[in-house]
């Protein structure tokens, strides 16, 4: 894993070179199309990350998984984007830490029992059968502010307080414990779509932790 974040690490130096927004416009623009509500500063930030992990040979499929924090937790901010073919396989709601902030996620952390959610970018493992059910174990690539994720257990699975009853009612989402929890009926769909090596990147207009 740390040669992979070293990988990484040099190949966003390079995807973010001296051209702004080099990665892929007119892919940038298409998506943009296909997706009402993606900010294009979270799309490029997730698209330059898409393609540092590419050029780091840690990119299995064209698949970007895209979570912009910087939306209230009653938007649907969570995006499952085929890059090679500019369309949104999904457009879900999802919960962020419950340290991170009520509807606004405001904090974020890389540090265990924080509670927070942590921003970066992301490769999947396996899914797996947990105690959330369908379950899919996160890799923080990114030294200092997410790569403990492992450690602190950080996965995508469904939560039955990810749902827009719940929304309506309380105003937000329920929170998690820094999990990016979907909603039970997508968890599975969703999971078996991006697991096994694909790119997930969590934004905020903030940029750090």
């Amino acid at each position: 894993m740390r040669a992979r974040r070293a990988l990484l690490a040099a190949a966003l130096a390079l995807a973010a070179g001296p051209a702004p927004g080099r990665a892929a416009p007119s892919v940038e623009e298409r998506l943009l199309n296909a997706a009402p509500g993606l900010r294009r500063e979270a799309l490029r930030a997730g698209l330059a990350a898409f393609q540092g992990a590419r050029v780091a040979g840690l990119a299995a499929r064209p698949i970007l998984t895209l979570i912009d924090y910087g939306l209230p937790s009653t938007a649907r901010r969570l995006w499952v984007l085929d890059v090679a073919h500019a369309r949104v396989v999904f457009h879900e709601w999802v919960a962020h830490g419950r340290n991170s902030g009520e509807d606004l996620a405001e904090h974020f952390s890389n540090e265990p029992g924080s509670l927070m959610s942590s921003l970066g970018t992301f490769w999947t493992g396996v899914a797996y059968a947990g105690r959330h059910g369908h379950s899919l174990r996160l890799h923080g690539l990114e030294r200092g502010r997410n790569d403990r994720a492992e450690e602190r257990a950080i996965v995508i699975h469904g939560a039955d307080y990810v749902d827009a009853k719940f929304a309506r009612r309380f105003g937000r989402l329920g929170r998690s414990h820094g999990c990016p929890a979907v909603r039970r009926a997508v968890a599975r769909p969703l999971i078996d779509v991006i697991q096994g090596g694909t790119v997930v990147f969590a934004y905020h207009d903030a940029g750090s932790d």
